[in-house]
């Protein structure tokens, strides 16, 4: 009997290696038929111990059957295969959960299309085909729901095919608007080809692009020629606008080329070599016709127009921040001009009723050339200045001039008794003593011209007159002395 109970182990031990889900029968009849004979043992067992008892005169009590060591095997053996079935049965629960899901995701769909404008019916025709094909490759769902859930997709079918019964009447009378509408576009497409502005061409044609996108569409075979219409119309358009952008650029890389151009001229100016208000007035010109030609040139390539602008804006800033640097620096020069000017002035207007001629000419001469060293003052002031400092200068020399009248004139009496008594003197020389004697009156005359100047020297009119005179003359006797001396010379030779 054990030997039997045996095989019912082994043959469990076989079925534990199959799918659980499939043996489901086989091992509840192995339990079956292994218990019945494990129960007929275990009587026949408890039958032979009673009368083991009564034969030795005994009451049996709380007998309890030997251990089995078959039956322990086949209850192991068993609650593996349960706790398979129920990790197995968790699987189908959560796949069926899963499956439940998806199986509602699809009926919300249909649902939503079902109940959706008639407009929207025939574009979900094909969607809905698609979400019964999905429903058909998922598994089973929990057995509560199953009805439920096969009631629902099908009246979601009915409810959508039955829109679709009524949206194929609709189609026809939407067809025929929509070509209406379609027609008109093309015709505005064709009119716009006539706009000169193919900017706002543009514009145009790619609303009449968004109101074509928005209309249904036509009779399948009207849609290909009525779009190729609309499309020949757009690209004769597009191809202005091509155009007309392909020659903006050249303009754009013509205009980056000048305001390149305006910018190596701004680079080329050297901001440390201006030393003077005419060198920084004409730079300023320079860069103000910069600055003008600039304003006539329109826009540069996108990416590059910024950084160009950048640049000329920079180098103009570093151009007038230089500028304002050098004026203040003038302007704290012309104060400091000022100052000594006015001390000069000061020192003239002191000095111009002196009657110490040789003295006061020898100052006002080194008041003049120190006025001459010192550099300008503001334009406000310099005219005043001047014509104050001229003034003192004026009045000394003219009252110098007034008070040396009778000197100068006994000067030129004495000069004309001299050169008389030279003239007699002459007659009775040889022709070389003649001229060896008018060489050296001459020299000596030159002589005397030449320190007369410091005594008629002035900064006035009256006194630069005197002395342009002078020069004058000397220049003359000088020629006159050249000519006596190559005739000495000529004399000498024969």
């Amino acid at each position: 009997m054990a030997n039997e109970r045996q095989q019912f182990v082994d043959e469990l031990k076989e079925l534990l290696q199959k799918n659980v889900a499939e043996v489901k029968e086989q091992v509840e009849t192995l339990k079956t038929q292994f218990y019945r004979q494990y129960h007929q043992e275990l009587e026949a067992e408890k039958k032979a111990a009673q009368e083991a008892a009564v034969a030795a005169g005994e009451v049996l009590e709380n007998w309890l059957p030997s251990a089995d060591e078959l039956e322990q095997e086949f209850r192991e053996l068993l609650n593996q295969y349960k706790q398979r079935r129920a990790e197995l049965q968790k699987q189908v629960e959560e796949e069926q959960a899963q499956n439940l899901l998806r199986k509602e995701n699809i009926l919300a769909q249909m649902k939503e299309m079902a109940d959706a404008e008639t407009a929207d019916v025939m574009d979900n025709l094909k969607k809905m085909r698609e979400l019964q094909a999905e429903w058909k490759t998922i598994g089973a769902v929990p057995a509560t729901k199953t009805q439920e859930i096969w009631k629902n997709y099908q009246q979601y079918q009915e409810r959508f095919y039955d829109l679709v019964k009524i949206n194929i009447e609709l189609r026809d009378l939407d067809f025929k608007k929509n070509l209406e509408m379609k027609t008109l576009l093309c015709e505005a497409a064709e009119k716009l080809q006539e706009n000169p502005n193919v900017v706002e061409a543009n514009r145009a044609l790619q609303q009449l692009h968004d109101e074509w996108a928005e209309i249904g569409p036509v009779a399948r075979e009207l849609r290909e020629d009525l779009w190729n219409r609309f499309k020949q119309a757009s690209s004769v358009i597009n191809k202005k606008h091509q155009a007309y952008f392909d020659e903006l650029h050249a303009k754009e890389n013509e205009n980056l080329e000048k305001k390149q151009a305006l910018i190596a001229q701004l680079k080329e100016l050297e901001l440390s070599k201006l030393k003077s208000n005419k060198q920084w007035d004409e730079a300023t010109e320079k860069v103000q016709a910069i600055q003008q030609e600039w304003r006539t040139i329109g826009f540069a390539p996108k990416k590059q127009n910024q950084v160009v602008y950048n640049e000329y804006r920079e180098l103009c800033e570093e151009f007038f921040k230089a500028k304002t640097a050098y004026y203040k620096g003038m302007r704290d020069e012309f104060s400091e001009n000022l100052k000594k000017k006015r001390e000069l002035l000061e020192a003239a207007e002191a000095l111009k009723n002196s009657v110490e001629w040789t003295e006061a000419t020898n100052k006002f001469i080194e008041l003049q050339a120190e006025w001459k060293k010192v550099g300008p003052v503001a334009r406000k002031y310099s005219d005043d200045l001047w014509k104050k400092f001229t003034a003192a200068c004026d009045t000394f020399f003219e009252a110098k001039r007034e008070a040396t009248k009778e000197l100068r004139e006994q000067y030129a009496q004495k000069r004309a008794e001299a050169k008389e008594r030279w003239n007699k003197k002459v007659d009775q020389m040889t022709d070389r003593q003649k001229l060896i004697k008018m060489y050296e009156n001459l020299v000596q005359e030159i002589k005397t011209a030449e320190n007369n100047i410091l005594f008629f020297t002035g900064k006035s009119k009256t006194a630069n007159k005197l002395v342009d005179d002078m020069r004058k003359k000397i220049d003359t006797l000088k020629e006159q002395l050249s000519d006596l001396e190559n005739k000495i010379n000529q004399m000498d030779a024969e």
